[in-house]
C-alpha cells in the first residue's frame, strides 16, 4: 500500500466548498475546450452533486450561492490550471454579467439518475463549437472530455476509488508509527497553516451562524470546547464564502478541517513537534479516509462524524496511547453518531462538527476508562475492521433512500 501517493492524491487545497468548486472546475474546463464563449451551458447532475451544491456560498461571488453562478463564474471567470482553486482571484467586476446570463437562462441543470454519488456532467454549445466534460466519484477526476463529439479523454475508471478499499487499521497504525513520512511534510505544514487560519478567522469575524463562536463563548473554561470551537468556526467561515483556501480530506473541505484542526491545536498547545507531529496527522488523516472506503464521497451519511472520529483518534495517537485505546475510541465513535443525516454544504455543517467532536472526545474517555461498547451492542462488531465495514454498507446502501427524501424535500423548500 502506498500511503504517501494516497495522502499526496487526497491533501490538496481547495478554495471553497468542494461540490461548487468542482462544479465551476468542470466547467472552466468545458469552456478551455470550447474556446468560444458558451450560449448555453447543460449541467447533468447526481442527486448528491445537486444537494451539497444547493445551499452553499461560493467563495469569491460576493456572497452568491448555488448551482448556477458555480457554472457561469467557472466558465467566464475561472482558470482550470489552478485546480480546486479554480475562482481564486477571479474578476469580481464581471459577477453582475455572470447574473444576468444567469437571468436569460444560460444554464440548464438536469439530474442523472443511477450514476455515481458524485456526478458532474457539463456539455457547454457555443456559436461554432459544442464541449464536454465529465467528472465522477471524486471531485478532480475527469474521466470525459469532448469537443465537438470528438474523444479528447475517455478513461471511466478511478484508480483511487479503488485504491483506497485497502486500507485497514492495523496497516495505517502501522505506517503511522514507522513509515517514512518525509514526502508529505510539507502537505501537512500546509494543511495545518491553511485549515487554521480559516479557523482562526471563523472565530474573530462573523460567519454564517457563528457556531464556533458560540461554543467558545459558553464554555470557553473548557480545554476541548476550544478544539471543537476552532474547528467549527472553520466550518462557519467556509460555508459562508470565506475566500481562504483549506486542505482537504475524503474530498471534503469540512472534513479536512475536522481533522486538522483540533489536532493541530493540541499538538501546538502541547508543544509536540518534530516525528510525534507528523505520525499523529499522518494517523488522522488516513483514519479519516480509511472510515470513508465504503461510504464513498458523497452520501446521506454526514462525512463529518467519520472526520471527528479521526481527528481524536489522532489526539489519542499523539498522547501515545495504546493502539487497543485507539481503536476503541474509533468504535465508540462510530457506534453512536453513525447516521446524522448530509443535507448539502450550509451554515449547519458547523453544529455536526461539534456534535461529532464532542461524542468522538466522549468514546475516547470511555475507551481510557473501560466502559467501551461491546460486540453486539447494535452495530458493533467483533473488530474494527468489521464495524467500519458495517457503517459503510449503511451509509451507501441503507441510507439511499434517505438520500433521495432529502433531496426532494430541499428542492421543494427552494
Amino acid at each position: 500500500m502506498d500511503y504517501i501517493k494516497l495522502l499526496r492524491h487526497e491533501l490538496i487545497p481547495a478554495f471553497g466548498c468542494t461540490e461548487p468548486i468542482a462544479l465551476a472546475l468542470a466547467s472552466s474546463m468545458a469552456k478551455k475546450i470550447l474556446e468560444e464563449n458558451p450560449r448555453k451551458i447543460v449541467a447533468t447532475l447526481s442527486g448528491n452533486m445537486i444537494k451539497n451544491a444547493n445551499s452553499v456560498k461560493v467563495p469569491g461571488t460576493d456572497g452568491r450561492k448555488g448551482i448556477e453562478i458555480s457554472l457561469v463564474a467557472g466558465a467566464f471567470l475561472g482558470n482550470p490550471d489552478k485546480g480546486l482553486e479554480v475562482l481564486e482571484g477571479i474578476d469580481k467586476s464581471k459577477l453582475n454579467h455572470c447574473d444576468k446570463l444567469i437571468e436569460d437562462g444560460i444554464v440548464e441543470i438536469k439530474i442523472k439518475k443511477d450514476c455515481p454519488n458524485l456526478y458532474i456532467d457539463v456539455y457547454m454549445i457555443g456559436e461554432s463549437n459544442n464541449s464536454r466534460v465529465v467528472l465522477e466519484h471524486s471531485h478532480t477526476n475527469v474521466v470525459l472530455v469532448e469537443r465537438n463529439g470528438e474523444s479528447i479523454k475517455n478513461n471511466q475508471s478511478d484508480d483511487f476509488e479503488e485504491y483506497e478499499e485497502n486500507l485497514t487499521f492495523d496497516g495505517i497504525y502501522n505506517f503511522a508509527k514507522n513509515g517514512d513520512y518525509s514526502e508529505v511534510k510539507e502537505i501537512l505544514d500546509m494543511q495545518l497553516e491553511y485549515n487554521n487560519a480559516i479557523a482562526v478567522e471563523g472565530i474573530e469575524n462573523s460567519w454564517g451562524s457563528n457556531i464556533g463562536k458560540t461554543i467558545l463563548n459558553r464554555n470557553s473554561n473548557i480545554y476541548e470546547e476550544k478544539l471543537v470551537a476552532y474547528a467549527a468556526a472553520g466550518s462557519d467561515a467556509r460555508m459562508s464564502g470565506c475566500e481562504k483556501p483549506v486542505v482537504i480530506n475524503s474530498g471534503s473541505g469540512n472534513q479536512g478541517i475536522t481533522v486538522s484542526v483540533p489536532l493541530g491545536l493540541y499538538l501546538k498547545d502541547n508543544n509536540i513537534d518534530g516525528e510525534l507531529k507528523y505520525r499523529s496527522l499522518v494517523f488522522a488523516n488516513l483514519i479519516g479516509l480509511y472510515i470513508k472506503q465504503g461510504i464513498g464521497k458523497l452520501s446521506a451519511y454526514c462525512g463529518v462524524v467519520s472526520a471527528a472520529a479521526a481527528s481524536v483518534c489522532g489526539i489519542a495517537f499523539a498522547k501515545e496511547e495504546s493502539k487497543e485505546i485507539i481503536e476503541k475510541t474509533l468504535t465508540n465513535a462510530l457506534a453512536t453518531n453513525s447516521g446524522i443525516i448530509c443535507d448539502g454544504a450550509k451554515p449547519s455543517c458547523a453544529s455536526k462538527i461539534a456534535s461529532s467532536l464532542r461524542n468522538a472526545f466522549l468514546s475516547f474517555d470511555q475507551a481510557k476508562t473501560e466502559n467501551s461498547f461491546v460486540s453486539g451492542d447494535g452495530i458493533v462488531k467483533g473488530n474494527i475492521e468489521e464495524t467500519v465495514k458495517t457503517v459503510g454498507i449503511i451509509a451507501r446502501n441503507g441510507m439511499k433512500s434517505t438520500d433521495e427524501v432529502i433531496l426532494e424535500e430541499m428542492i421543494k423548500n427552494k
